[in-house]
């Protein structure tokens, strides 16, 4: 297959890359074109304005994935409205030009924020009413409902697949994000106090991630809203025991009263300290998402590798990249 990849440079993008350049004919849309093995070119954002690059000079997509996109800022230092001109606008923009493509098949990279910024029930499912909570996740839901309401007004003579793929927190080799913080605390052998909270978690590891979107590009799946995640869920404890287990350290986990934790954390909010309540809620919550609708329809019983195997490559990748 032909398939264009916005976002093709970061690292969700790369690892797709590898994954898919032995099997497909790849192409990149993005701000940089740097020269990248297994990637034939790279266009620019201004390729698909309308008129800009004539469509019949571009090659014939057979599928585009839509990775581009702004991260969610944890530090909380990105304005509003600058989630929407990325995670919106762009998307607006190029599923735009999906339509008038030869491209069958969209794949768009929407987040599990944008179902909810806190799981309710005991699973995060497709079903769940949207409530995101904060630019990111509401940037998001409102480019899943821009690509829906143009899909339900396109011709119904059009043969166009289109997927929303909703990931919990993704991991692999490249991974900048919360695991890369936590492992950067767990080798300096900081204690961990909040192991008296067991809360569950699920993560994605890269390598389900291109399994997925591989086996939708060769499948024929239905359109539409699917989860994806590990089978399994891991606790914050078990992440910190995996890791000095793979470090070869002794891990420090202390179950301090949690109480006493919430109590500091409420001062913590009055005095603007490093912990408060809205930091200790998000590292002691259950966030489990439901992986069911994805795996039954591409067939699945179980994902390919299991949360604790993705987890350990992972984390080797941080000690690979830390020694070199």
């Amino acid at each position: 297959m032909k398939i264009l990849i916005t976002g093709i440079h970061g690292f969700v993008g790369s690892n797709l890359v590898v994954a898919l350049k032995d099997r497909h004919t790849l192409y990149g849309l993005d701000i940089v074109a740097p020269l990248k093995e297994g990637i034939k070119k790279t266009f620019s954002w201004n390729d698909i304005e309308p008129g800009a690059y004539p469509l019949q000079e571009l090659p014939r997509f057979d599928a585009i994935i839509h990775l581009a996109g702004k991260a969610h800022d944890l530090k909380k230092q990105s304005a509003a409205q600058s989630y929407f001109d990325i995670n919106t606008g762009l998307t607006q923009k190029v599923f735009d030009f999906f339509l008038e493509s030869s491209a069958s098949k969209f794949i768009f990279f929407s987040s599990v924020k944008a179902a909810a910024d806190i799981v309710v029930d005991a699973m995060l499912k497709e079903d769940v009413i949207p409530s995101p909570v904060g630019p990111y996740g509401e940037s998001k839901i409102a480019a899943e409902k821009y690509i829906q309401s143009q899909l339900q007004l396109a011709d119904s003579k059009l043969k166009k697949d289109v997927y929303i793929l909703r990931p919990s927190m993704i991991h692999g080799p490249g991974n900048k994000g919360n695991l890369n913080l936590l492992y950067n605390v767990v080798k300096k052998g900081i204690p961990w106090p909040l192991g008296a909270f067991e809360n569950q978690r699920s993560f994605t590891s890269i390598d389900n991630l291109c399994y997925v979107v591989e086996e939708l590009l060769i499948q024929n799946v239905q359109s539409g809203i699917y989860h994806v995640s590990d089978d399994e869920t891991m606790s914050t404890n078990e992440l910190i025991i995996t890791m000095c287990d793979i470090m070869g350290n002794k891990s420090h986990i202390w179950k301090v009263n949690p109480w006493l934790i919430e109590r500091f954390a409420r001062m913590g909010s009055l005095f603007h300290l490093p912990l408060n309540t809205e930091r200790l809620s998000k590292l002691t919550e259950n966030y489990v998402v439901c992986n069911d609708k994805i795996k039954r329809a591409l067939g699945l019983e179980k994902m390919p590798i299991t949360a604790k195997e993705g987890l350990e490559k992972t984390i080797r990748s941080f000690l690979t990249r830390q020694n070199s």
